[in-house]
């Protein structure tokens, strides 16, 4: 039996654009979500905690507003709308990021470049951290066709308003992987590790978010195999911590070297910079982010 809330809306503080989330989540590849809709965006996932296949429908219906249809148990609907507005950042009262550009004339100009852009996350840190040990020191195609075989053998399909999504393994399947074509013999164990941890509670987004990020990240890189970048990854990308600036993030400094003009900055430098962006650090590196992979593209 399936829950489906067609009237249930997500209040929009702040500036936020459902077509421009569903651009990004279904071009990058980790998320391994379909082709966008037109009007919009279709997600699978285990709910966190319970770890059921669930699914929603978005549809914005007005700047304010994003319409969701919730497709799982009608007793977790209500947790299925909460990790749905988590996954869109829509947990965050934005109505003062503007101020971020205001205070920054290069963030300024990433905010007109995106409008209504805000980070889309993993469905949670678990498959965040999931995402971690399977990119661990692989080209990114290699580790996208790895989740996405762990999703089609282990992973569970739900019926997401009239379209079949497979859902990524629950924590209880994966912790019983033995082996998979393609994936080393550390990195299996490693996803049983991770896993166990999030079946045990270990990787709920509210207890992470709950700590200073100090103790979050100390705590995230007792995993297996989770070291400084991959404990930034899941606790910004896979809890949604807003205002976190990325350490140990190479790809996004050089990005900013090269946007303040400043070749030689160093992380402290470039850290100091990022101070002007609180409460929203996380948001704006996902920005740079977002800018850096364009240019990329249209530089190709």
């Amino acid at each position: 039996m399936t829950a489906s809330m067609l009237d249930s809306e997500i209040t929009v503080h702040g500036e936020f654009d459902l077509a421009a989330a569903a651009r990004f989540l279904t071009g990058f590849a980790p998320a391994g979500q379909p082709a966008a809709e037109a009007g919009a965006l279709r997600v699978a996932f285990p709910l966190e905690g319970a770890w059921t296949p669930v699914g929603a429908v978005l549809r914005q219906r007005s700047p304010g507003a994003v319409a969701v249809a919730v497709h799982g148990p009608p007793e977790h609907a209500a947790a299925i709308l909460a990790q749905v507005r988590r996954m869109c950042s829509l947990d965050v009262d934005g109505t003062a990021f503007t101020a971020a550009g205001a205070r920054d004339p290069v963030v300024s100009l990433l905010q007109q470049l995106h409008p209504g852009l805000r980070p889309v996350l993993f469905a949670s840190p678990y498959e965040a951290a999931c995402w971690a040990v399977l990119s661990h020191r692989v080209w990114m195609t290699q580790a996208v066709r790895l989740r996405r075989r762990l999703t089609e053998r282990h992973g569970a399909e739900v019926d997401v308003g009239g379209s079949r999504l497979t859902s990524f393994p629950s924590p209880a399947v994966l912790a019983e992987l033995e082996f998979m074509p393609g994936l080393s013999g550390q990195k299996v164990q490693r996803l049983r590790g991770i896993a166990e941890a999030a079946a045990a509670g270990a990787l709920d987004a509210a207890t992470l978010r709950a700590m200073s990020p100090d103790e979050a990240l100390d705590r995230l890189r007792l995993l297996p195999g989770i070291g400084r970048f991959s404990a930034e990854l899941i606790l910004i990308r896979g809890a949604g911590h807003p205002d976190i600036f990325p350490q140990d993030e190479g790809r996004l400094h050089e990005i900013m070297r090269d946007a303040y003009h400043l070749p030689e900055a160093g992380v402290p430098e470039l850290a100091e910079i990022a101070e002007a962006w609180a409460p929203f650090r996380s948001w704006v590196s996902f920005l740079f982010r977002v800018e850096g992979e364009a240019r990329l593209r249209e530089s190709r």
